[in-house]
Order: structure tokens, then sequence, then C-alpha cells
């Protein structure tokens, strides 16, 4: 069973979590996903479909820039070129591109939670100037214009003509199967693998400071928080306060996940730091006090030099190595030059 906790399986033949047309997994031990399968359901014709999609620079304005671009399968679908994402004719974004894996127990999607129906996430990429710089209708009008798609959009929804929501809805499908449990922390959890005395003492001081946000085993709860991080004056990003418009929310940004943290760098929502061991001294010393400052952080956080490099150790152990390099997540042949 090792190889069949990847999440929604291009074949379609999995037992465990099931959704009317397919076939879902839900890892042991993990919560009942939140993603409304009953209204997109999954089926390997609308997975391969997303993926030729998320790969296709024409969704660009320009034809230059795909959903990879920015969310590498090597970098666990996240961005580690650079600490703001860049865009069309070389614009630079506002904030670094998150990580794509468990994307069907996310309820809300972006850095301030902006998007809270993975069905429209795209649409916030392809229609912002400085990343994707197109529209879906555009988008829509180059895929009908191409026998690729007509195939594959007949074999995913019975219907030869792309629109806009079945482009959609096939992206979330690709996004939807990028399940990310097979990590030596999941095989720890299954009692197929122990932790080595540094890792276990990492893992132990983990629970002590840092699982309350990110809880097991999604490491992350999906709420939104200031971590004490001082603004940047050039971006000038108050997170969620710009979609609330309430100053409870000020500086709050979601809570990212902690899987595969050793291929998401840079760190934050500005991807200002490059390395975890940034990370852990801005958490055991940098903190900026602030009225909307999270109450797990109000009290300093003390940790030995020790210490830190046994929670890194076992951050390290949430790496998924088949999760990143699985080929089934790569770059299509669909899209490959003819010869």
């Amino acid at each position: 069973m090792k190889k069949l906790t990847l999440g929604i399986v291009a074949l379609g033949v999995l037992a465990g979590f099931t959704v009317p047309g397919a076939f879902f997994e839900k890892p042991p031990g993990w919560p009942e996903p939140v993603y409304a399968f009953a209204r997109n359901k999954p089926v390997p014709e609308k997975i391969r479909l997303g993926r030729v999609l998320f790969y296709d620079p024409s969704l660009s304005e320009n034809n230059q820039v795909s959903c990879a671009s920015c969310h590498s399968p090597f970098s666990a679908f996240a961005h580690t070129d650079h600490a703001l994402s860049h865009g069309i004719h070389d614009s630079i974004g506002t904030r670094n591109a998150p990580a794509l894996m468990n994307l069907a127990w996310q309820p809300v999607f972006m850095w301030d939670g902006a998007i809270n129906n993975l069905d429209m996430q795209a649409l916030a990429p392809i229609t912002h100037q400085a990343e994707m710089g197109s529209s879906i209708q555009t988008v829509v009008n180059k895929l009908r214009a191409k026998l690729l798609y007509r195939r594959l959009f007949k074999d995913a929804f019975g219907d030869s003509l792309a629109t806009g929501e079945y482009t959609l809805k096939a992206l979330s499908q690709f996004m939807l199967s990028l399940t990310s449990a097979q990590s030596k922390y999941d095989r720890m959890k299954r009692g197929e693998e122990t932790f080595n005395e540094q890792e276990q003492k990492g893992y132990s001081l983990f629970q002590r400071h840092c699982a309350s946000c990110h809880a097991e085993p999604l490491f992350t709860t999906h709420a939104f928080a200031n971590n004490g991080l001082p603004v940047d004056p050039l971006l000038n990003d108050y997170g969620r306060m710009q979609v609330t418009h309430r100053h409870s929310d000020s500086l709050k940004f979601k809570i990212p996940t902690l899987r595969n943290i050793a291929y998401t760098y840079p760190y934050m929502h500005d991807g200002r730091f490059k390395k975890l061991s940034q990370v852990l001294e801005h958490y055991a010393g940098g903190i900026r006090p602030g009225a909307t400052l999270a109450a797990e952080l109000q009290q300093k956080m003390e940790l030995s030099s020790n210490d830190k490099v046994d929670i890194i150790a076992f951050l390290l152990t949430l790496s998924d190595q088949e999760f990143v390099f699985n080929k089934e997540h790569g770059f299509p042949k669909e899209l490959m030059p003819v010869k």
C-alpha cells in the first residue's frame, strides 16, 4: 500500500475514501477532506487535462508563464528562484508562491484567504497583471483553437468545447491529486520506521513549541496569524486585513504547512528568510510585539542552539521524496515538441 497514498490516483483503482465516479484515499489518521467532491467528481481524464493545463504557458497573456513557472514540482510545487513570484514580462509580484499539496483539506487559499473555493482559485493568477495577465475568456479561446485540447476536454467532460468552468475544474482536479503523505514522519506514524535520537528530540520540541499552529498531520491549522514579522516597507503588506478590512486581522497571514519544508524555501509570505535556521532565529528572538500578535507567541520561545538543530532535524523528516519526484505530477508528454 506504500505507493497508494498519493491521493487521487491516475488509474482510479484505490480503496479508501470514495466519491462518486472515482476513488480517493484518506491517509490513515487524517481528517476528512473539506473539498466538495460532489460538485466536481474526480476522474483520471480530468486530472490529465488539469495536468496539461498546469504546465501550459498559453494560459498567460504572452504565452510564456505557466502555473508551474511559480509552482515547480521539484520544489514541492513552490517557488525557490525568487523571494517574490515573477510573472509575465518579468513582473514581480508581492508575495512568495505557496507550496501546493494536500489541498483537499484546505478551506481557503492565498496567503490572505481571498479565495475560498479551489475550483475558482486559478482565476486569481490567470487574471493578475503581475502574474499571468490574461482573462479566462482569452484562455478559453486559445484552448478551443487547439486540437489537443478538443480531445482532452472531450475525454474529461464529454464535450470537446473548452469552457471557463471546465478549465478551472480540471486545474483543481490536478491540484487535488497533489497529496503528500509518504515522508519519514508518515512512515514513523505508521510504525514502519523510527526516528533517530536527534529527530525524536526535535519532534518533542516541535510538539511543545510549534504544534499549536502547525498541527499534525497536515502541519497547519489553516488559520491566520500574526507571527511577529515587521512589515516590509516596500511591500506594505498587511495580509488578511486587506481582504476583511478588519483591524483585528492586521498582519495576519495563513499558516502554511510545514510538509516538505526543506524544498519550499525561501520562507514567509514575502520570502524574506532563505534558511530554516533564520526562521527559528526569528521565533526565538525576533518577534515584533503588536496588538494582533498570535497568543502562542506572546511569551518568548526559549530555544538553545542545540534545540534549534534538533527541531530542524525533525522538520527534515517531513520531506516526501516520492511526492516531489513523482513523474505523474511532472511535465506532461502532451506538451512535448513534435519532432
